[in-house]
């Protein structure tokens, strides 16, 4: 069984991705993968700063983030685009987690892992934007991005008073998606936006 650690790239209390990403963990499980859920919130950083780590090395939320990265076979991020990228915060939990400690490779909590890519947003591109940064980062960290993101447009009707994906394409697509997480050969892929 795949272990799955899924998690949004926000931290705002009524944050979309945090309810994408809630919801896909049950999807996932649904579909037999092991999944665990986290939120950056609990993984509080500060900004990398190489004089930071060799002063007093990693800061304990980023080795923690970074040993639940370790124990997990794959990624499912639920980005926010801002400004037509993934977010700061994301960027930075990523970058602690990338160094390497001694006697380590670099980027060996990535490499060879798969991930799996979500957003939504109120317009059109549901995110896309974002996500295509988001994915440059990851293949060239070593992971490999299973299908295509998932982007999700018109977030305002995208989910029920439940926090489901309310329509049966967005299903469909995330439904896919497990199956690719959960080895299955590659399915045709639908992509929003």
């Amino acid at each position: 069984m795949s272990k799955v650690l899924v998690f949004a790239g926000s931290i705002r209390n009524n944050s979309l991705h945090r309810t994408l990403a809630r919801h896909a963990a049950g999807v996932f499980r649904d579909a037999g993968l092991e999944v665990t859920l986290a939120d950056l919130r609990d993984y509080p950083m500060p900004l990398y700063d190489g004089d930071l780590e060799a002063g007093a090395g990693m800061p304990g939320p980023a080795k923690s983030f970074k040993e639940l990265v370790r124990a997990h076979d794959a990624l499912v991020i639920a980005s926010p685009e801002y400004n037509g990228s993934f977010t700061a915060l994301l960027k930075n939990a990523i970058d602690w987690a990338s160094r390497p400690e001694a006697g380590e490779p670099p980027l060996a909590v990535f490499r060879g892992k798969k991930a799996a890519l979500l957003s939504t947003s109120p317009g059109a591109g549901g995110g896309s934007r974002g996500l295509r940064h988001l994915r440059e980062l990851l293949e060239m960290i070593g992971m490999q991005v299973v299908g295509d993101p998932l982007a999700i447009p018109r977030a305002s009707q995208a989910f029920d008073g439940d926090g489901a994906l309310a329509r049966q394409e967005d299903r469909n697509a995330l439904a896919q998606i497990a199956t690719l997480l959960a080895g299955s050969p590659e399915a045709p892929s639908r992509l929003a936006a």
